[in-house]
């Protein structure tokens, strides 16, 4: 591993004077303007002159009224639009050197050294060639009498920062690129639509997705919507695919289901690298099936709409980043891209992630199909991988006896402790399929604890989980609950029940009861037996992970109400919108929305705050509307002070604002938990449940006697799955209690918190931002363990 950098202390007008410019090359995609704000916001807060280039790579060529200066305004009410409000544009001439030397001239023109290139792996492979070739150029100029001789040895480096802007997500070296999480939230949209047509009339539809060459989009839309069949170009499939495909609609369809959705992915092809077209297909089911099948082509809607909240976060991050790489920049460092690590934003080598990039074609073209997967890094296998688990056909009948009950397996029960969230169905789901292809019973405990104890115990089959990935709530029932203490009669039940396993999902009373039962195990020997919890809850205040099951989905319903109420002022006078959030007294929601939807401000309980900063809030506000801004959004956490609450801050910004601005008021409430889950959250959900069920197995084969009695008595049999950095790692429940603070119910460390100063930034509040980031190699970021 890289060592990391110490913390990087950039104070306000540290760069002053620098020429920076941001443009957007290829494709559009959603996010990209946020990315363009915090490129602008930050740039302005260092002291730099921020220029914008319109058109692309065309707009550097032309010059003139293509490049303009961008002020504080230019980037207000951006974050929510799709698409590039600098517009973007394929590029002939910038190929050739005469191109690249009418831009070169153009960028000197306006002192511009620093670029920000947001596209793809050609965009920013141009960016390179330009970089290579500067001092070539500027010898050119000079000889050709365009620029002086001050100006070619003021101006005498060209730096680079690129960002990916892709739906694809077919560039090797980040977690995700920008635009493709809002390009799954349109394809899970259309099939989720699709869905209840095709069950009124017992359809088979074939989806055509984008993706060009890389079946990302492919692979996770068909694992978050329950798709019986994907064609993706990295893992083509087998040479019989016809009867497979037919076998496995026909036994779905025998088993009762009405619907069959079948995901194709605009390049998938056969092991001999033959297309695989959605046509073709459609003739292989209704020549051998004679189902009535349809085809629909989403095309460009998957690049349209407003971005996620996850695509807004990724923008301003990135954005920031690759401004702060930039000041950063001397004349031997070499191009970077800014990619996502987990939940960091890192700098990679530009050009060794291309050629990475493009080792997966060659990969491809070579039949290599597992290297191809390889490189495509962890989170693309992991994907497929998990996919093909779920869909596999369904195990042997003579593995089950005549009731259902697994004759050679384990009896692992699931059940919810806490409040509902979106994901829940789909990690019930996966646990309860992954469990019976293995042999094992599964039970169902309804309503938590109190279903637990009433004896409310179900076993769950194949097909009474199906169609719940895309389903809210909690299908099993969830209550608040605690053991406490009941802990004896919770006892009786598992062991009545013959309990070997037991999964909780649920939020922080999930790990508040695990712990209740696992510190009773020297008393009640039902509990010696393998727990393990599930974070899910949208307040995201369980420790041992980043992210919890279902704040996703929470934080897209918050970014979307937010958007909708700051259009409902859309004409009217200048307002300021007051928004209370959930999230307890963690300000996760708070925060991350506020990242997401351009807040003002966003108070929480973590950052303590004053009737001064309240005023000091003000007077910014007050600023801005006199500089042109029309509307103004303040979040506050439900929790985050107990006296300076949402009506005093409301009542606050309505007598300060008179005569400049007015001011309204939203308790969003429970909307927030509502909804239909996102693809990250049906992912997340679906993964994890399947890594909980090879853990549980597992222990259980590790702690089981030779008379088959289990015992867990040590502190890694009762274990919290959560995702940290970019892994998913079971801790054991009794390490994570040093880690809370019970009194308030959050983690001690938060890592959210080092967006905070971000936040404040791109809200031209007066900050030290603070960055945590690494340096890394492609080999560091692709082929880390997990």
């Amino acid at each position: 591993m890289p060592e990391q950098k110490g913390n990087k202390f950039i104070e306000r007008g540290a760069h002053k004077g620098k020429g920076i410019a941001v443009f957007t090359s290829g494709g559009d995609s959603q996010g990209m303007n946020a990315a363009v704000r915090a490129v602008v916001r930050m740039g302005i807060y260092l002291g730099c002159k921020v220029y914008f280039i319109k058109e692309g790579y065309q707009g550097m060529v032309d010059g003139g009224a293509n490049i303009v200066e961008a002020n504080w305004a230019s980037v207000s009410s951006i974050i929510h639009l799709g698409g590039t409000v600098i517009g973007s544009a394929r590029c002939k001439e910038f190929r050739e050197r005469d191109g690249r030397l009418k831009a070169a001239k153009n960028l000197i023109g306006r002192g511009i050294t620093n670029l920000v290139v947001i596209g793809g792996d050609g965009s920013l492979t141009g960016a390179n060639l330009f970089r290579q070739e500067w001092s070539s150029l500027l010898d050119e100029l000079l000889k050709n009498g365009d620029i002086t001789k001050e100006q070619r040895s003021k101006y005498k480096i060209l730096n680079i920062a690129g960002l990916v802007g892709s739906i694809d997500n077919d560039f090797c070296g980040t977690d995700m690129t920008i635009g493709t999480d809002s390009a799954l939230h349109r394809i899970i949209e259309a099939t989720d639509a699709i869905v209840s047509t095709a069950y009124s009339h017992q359809r088979t539809f074939i989806m055509e997705v984008m993706g060009r060459h890389c079946g990302y989009l492919s692979v996770v839309s068909a694992l978050t919507s329950e798709a019986d069949f994907v064609f993706c170009p990295e893992s083509p499939p087998p040479e019989d695919w016809e009867k497979r495909l037919c076998e496995k609609l026909e036994q779905e369809r025998t088993a009762g289901q009405r619907l069959n959705i079948i995901i194709v992915a605009e390049g998938a092809i056969d092991r001999n690298g033959k297309p695989i077209t959605a046509e073709q297909v459609k003739k292989v089911v209704v020549d051998n099936l004679q189902q009535d099948t349809r085809i629909t082509v989403l095309g460009h809607v998957q690049r349209g709409g407003s971005p996620s909240a996850f695509d807004r976060i990724l923008g301003c991050r990135m954005g920031a980043e690759a401004v702060m790489a930039l000041m950063e920049a001397t004349e031997t460092t070499e191009p970077c891209v800014i990619s996502l690590d987990g939940n960091q934003a890192v700098r990679l080598p530009l050009m060794e992630c291309v050629e990475r990039t493009q080792a997966v074609a060659k990969a491809m073209a070579d039949k290599n199909w597992d290297y191809a997967v390889e490189l495509r890094g962890k989170s693309f296998k992991r994907n497929l991988e998990t996919y093909k688990l779920l869909t596999r056909l369904k195990p042997p009948k003579e593995s089950f006896d005549d009731k259902g009950k697994g004759k050679e397996g384990f009896t692992l029960a699931v059940m919810h402790i806490g409040a509902p969230a979106c994901g829940m169905n789909a990690a019930v789901r996966s646990f309860v399929r992954n469990a019976i292809y293995r042999g094992d019973t599964v039970l169902g405990i309804h309503d938590g604890v109190e279903g637990l104890i009433a004896g409310n115990i179900k076993p769950m089959g194949w097909s009474d989980v199906t169609g719940w990935v895309g389903a809210g709530g909690a299908y099993i029932g969830t209550k608040r609950t605690l053991p406490g203490n009941r802990l004896e009669q919770v006892a009786q039940k598992m062991a009545e029940f013959g309990i070997q396993g037991l999964l909780i999902i649920g939020g922080f009373e999930a790990y508040q009861g695990a712990l209740q039962m696992i510190e009773a195990r020297a008393k009640y020997a039902a509990f010696q037996v393998p727990i393990v919890v599930i974070p899910s809850t949208i307040s995201n205040n369980v420790p041992g992970t980043e992210f919890s099951l279902g704040c996703d989905t929470a934080l897209n319903e918050i970014t979307e109400i937010c958007d909708r109420i700051r259009q409902s002022a859309q004409g009217t006078k200048r307002r300021v919108f007051i928004i209370e959030t959930m999230g307890g007294y963690c300000g996760y929601l708070a925060t991350l929305a506020g990242l997401a939807g351009g807040s003002d401000a966003a108070y929480i309980f973590e950052e303590k705050f004053s009737i001064k900063d309240l005023q000091q809030d003000v007077y910014h506000m007050a600023t801005k509307m006199s500089e042109g801004v029309q509307r103004g959004l303040i979040l506050r956490n439900e929790k985050a002070c107990e006296n300076y609450n949402t009506e005093f801050i409301y009542r606050l910004y309505s007598e300060e604002g008179k005569g400049l601005f007015s001011a309204r008021m939203n308790v969003l409430g429970h909307m927030q938990q509502g909804g239909s889950p996102t693809p990250f959250d049906r992912n997340m959900g679906t993964k994890m449940a399947a890594k909980c069920v090879d853990w549980m197995v597992t222990t259980l084969k590790e702690n089981t006697g030779k008379d088959g009695k289990v015992s867990c008595t040590k502190d890694d049999t009762a274990v919290l799955l959560g995702i940290i950095r970019r892994q998913y790692k079971f801790t054991p429940l009794t390490e994570l209690k040093e880690q809370t603070n019970f009194e308030h119910r959050i983690p001690k460390e938060q890592w959210w918190l080092k967006l905070r100063p971000l936040l404040r930034i791109l809200a031209k509040h007066d900050s030290t931002y603070e960055e945590e980031g690494m340096y890394m190699t492609v080999e560091d970021r692709v082929f880390e363990d997990e």
